[in-house]
């Protein structure tokens, strides 16, 4: 789903996966830059290789071992926030 009030205006959009379902949007009031989310998911490599597949050459997420212990990758937009995608591994996840 995509809306702009005009051609020139800032675009709000949904972006879903399965049950995963994120609103994007470059209102300048709309989040802060830096914000972050986090994505649990049992699949991250799979979710890795679709995302490297796209042929965008900037973000290369690699995977982190997190402090707490879980397996991570990170995506950050153009406005610095970041999507982390996290694999549970830990007893501190929720």
């Amino acid at each position: 789903m995509e809306h702009r009030y005009g051609a020139d205006f800032p675009i709000y959009m949904q972006v879903s996966r399965g049950n995963l379902v994120l609103h994007l949007s470059e209102h300048s009031r709309d989040c802060s830059p830096g914000a972050e989310t986090f994505v649990h998911t049992d699949d991250p490599e799979g979710l890795h290789r679709e995302i490297m597949s796209c042929g965008y050459r900037f973000p290369c997420p690699e995977f982190m071992t997190a402090p707490w212990g879980d397996r991570i990758f990170e995506v950050t937009d153009p406005f610095s926030k970041r999507l982390l995608f996290n694999e549970r591994k830990s007893s501190l996840s929720l």
